[in-house]
């Protein structure tokens, strides 16, 4: 795929795509996992629950989103009005199919079926998501659900003084492309954008990669993992 080749001139250009038809928009219809269900956002069916969940955080969690934190029920309920029914970007509530409670949200952005790129982003993880199977579990569902449309490229980017953001990125199997200095201003400072992606050459072995974590026999009968994802993602 990464030979090298030339067009007439004897300059070099890219691989050929052969036979590329554009992809469909994701259909916003419920991903449903092992330990999760993800459906599309919706006020009344998730607002309180996620408002809920969120309070449960001193507002650090919304440092690098370009919105948040939420102090009542009314405001919330106004940014949930915003996203919600939206196509780009088109919002998912992460719901514990445990407790059938909405825990966080997180979306598609930046659509573009014609050259087969998505993104995933506007992560926003009340403490009882985070660091737990369903996160994980909820970020593989999209990226399937990406490549099983045929996406060819599925991006991850986060302000660069995300560290936990960045971590994250890496331990799903996201390879870092670089940073694009004084990318946006929000809430009034400057952003550095740092840039990850998937190809779809490389989701084969990542998806196989996720079966085996989110495996049952991976975890112990008090839910710790036994192989960490970071290291059969790498």
């Amino acid at each position: 795929m990464s030979e090298e080749r030339l067009n007439d001139f004897g300059q070099p250009i890219g691989y050929a795509v052969e036979a590329w038809v554009a992809c469909p928009h994701p259909p916003a219809i419920a991903l449903e996992g092992r330990y999760c269900i993800l459906e599309p956002l919706d006020l009344e069916r998730h607002a309180g629950h996620l408002f809920a969940a969120y309070s449960a955080d001193d507002g650090r969690m919304w440092t690098y989103l370009p919105y948040g934190p939420f102090t009542n029920l009314e405001d919330f309920e106004a940014h949930i009005e915003r996203f919600a029914g939206r196509d780009d970007p088109q919002f998912y509530a992460i719901l514990d199919r445990t407790s059938g409670r909405a825990l966080g949200v997180a979306s598609y952005l930046r659509v573009d079926p014609a050259m087969g790129v998505i993104e995933v982003g506007h992560l926003a993880y009340s403490p009882a998501l985070q660091r737990t199977a369903i996160a994980t579990e909820a970020m593989y569902l999209m990226m399937k659900n990406a490549f099983d449309l045929g996406y060819r490229r599925y991006e991850w980017k986060c302000d660069s003084f995300n560290l936990p953001s960045r971590a994250a990125a890496e331990r799903l199997g996201f390879q870092y492309e670089g940073t694009f200095r004084q990318a946006v201003v929000t809430k009034g400072r400057n952003r550095d954008t740092a840039w990850f992606s998937i190809l779809d050459s490389e989701w084969p072995a990542l998806r196989e990669s996720f079966e085996h974590w989110l495996a049952p026999g991976n975890f112990d009968t008090t839910g710790n993992q036994l192989t960490p994802l970071r290291s059969i993602t790498l």
